[in-house]
């Protein structure tokens, strides 16, 4: 058993407060748990309305089939529209 973890540091340009914020997340989150069937929270940076740090986990039986998952999932991310990430971080347990 693998089990994958993705860490991003994101900017958020388009929100202009906390709500802001949280429509986009809520909206990126959602559409990641739907997508590739992982697990995804804020986790840090709660009180920052332009910034965000989101993690992302997975479980598989073999290390190449997470290792693609978790790169799809960042271009997912790289590629959600008012969100750029800033740093990305992967550990397979």
């Amino acid at each position: 058993m693998v089990v994958g973890v993705l860490t991003l540091e994101l900017y958020l340009g388009e929100a202009d407060s906390l709500k802001g914020k949280r429509k986009v997340l809520k909206s990126l989150l959602e559409r990641l748990k739907q997508r590739f069937n992982v697990s995804a929270a804020e986790v840090g940076r709660q009180d920052s309305w332009q910034y965000a740090t989101v993690g992302i986990s997975a479980v598989s039986g073999e290390t190449a089939h997470m290792q693609r998952t978790l790169d799809t999932v960042a271009r997912f991310v790289e590629n959600h529209n008012g969100v750029e990430v800033l740093e990305i971080s992967r550990e397979l347990l």
